[in-house]
């Protein structure tokens, strides 16, 4: 444990943002379930629906430095083919 103070502030920190991008990251996994759900019921304009959400979700994850840009381009291009295929 921390004995100087602004130690313990950045450990109080750290935690916060630590359950904040677990939220975030789970959040992510979650929309991107729904996703591949939706393609593998087959129904195309629930798919669609999913889509918009998802790529949305894997840029805002980009921005935040919760995963790395090209990470992001793979998803949504993942993403993308999976639409392309129903």
């Amino acid at each position: 444990m921390p004995n100087i103070k602004s130690a313990k502030k950045r450990v109080l920190v750290g935690e916060v943002r630590n359950a904040r991008n677990k939220a975030d990251k789970s959040e992510l996994k979650t929309v991107l379930k729904k996703f591949d759900a939706a393609v593998a019921g087959g129904d195309r304009k629930e798919a669609e629906s999913a889509y918009k959400v998802a790529v949305k979700t894997v840029d805002k994850a980009a921005a935040k430095g919760l995963i790395h840009k090209n990470n992001a381009a793979h998803k949504k291009s993942s993403i993308d083919t999976k639409l392309a295929s129903m």
